[in-house]
């Protein structure tokens, strides 16, 4: 008898809370208040990056190797900031270049950058 997997919620967690932190840390700069009114401010800006990343995961199936820079992280970072932007642009939110080229590389450092940490502390654990 095989037991099931289980689906890896605490990746999942930490590519979404790094999307809200990307969020968050452009909001702060941009507009001077990370929230908003009632935290609207936030949900509007982090919506279209956080059902990105799900469908990112979805698409790759992510939970099969969630830790896997190349296999896992290269594919979600792409169709979160692909679709990200699209869904922003269909919302009449702006994505200008130089916003594009920022959230492009921010979003890829978070997402691989965790990712690339947790194989370099596994690899020593194993060492």
């Amino acid at each position: 008898m095989t037991t099931p997997r289980r689906f890896p919620v605490v990746p999942l967690l930490v590519d979404a809370a790094l999307v809200i932190l990307f969020a968050g840390i452009g909001r702060a700069t941009h507009e001077g208040d990370v929230f908003g009114p009632f935290g609207t401010g936030l949900a509007t800006t982090a919506w279209p990056f956080l059902v990105a990343l799900l469908v990112g995961w979805s698409i790759t199936r992510a939970w099969r190797r969630p830790f896997a820079v190349l296999h896992t992280g290269l594919p979600v970072w792409a169709v979160t900031v692909v679709l990200g932007m699209a869904l922003r642009a269909l919302s009449g939110q702006g994505v200008a270049v130089a916003f594009v080229v920022v959230a492009t590389i921010t979003l890829g450092l978070l997402l691989l950058g965790w990712r690339g940490a947790a194989l370099l502390v596994d690899r020593s654990r194993r060492a």
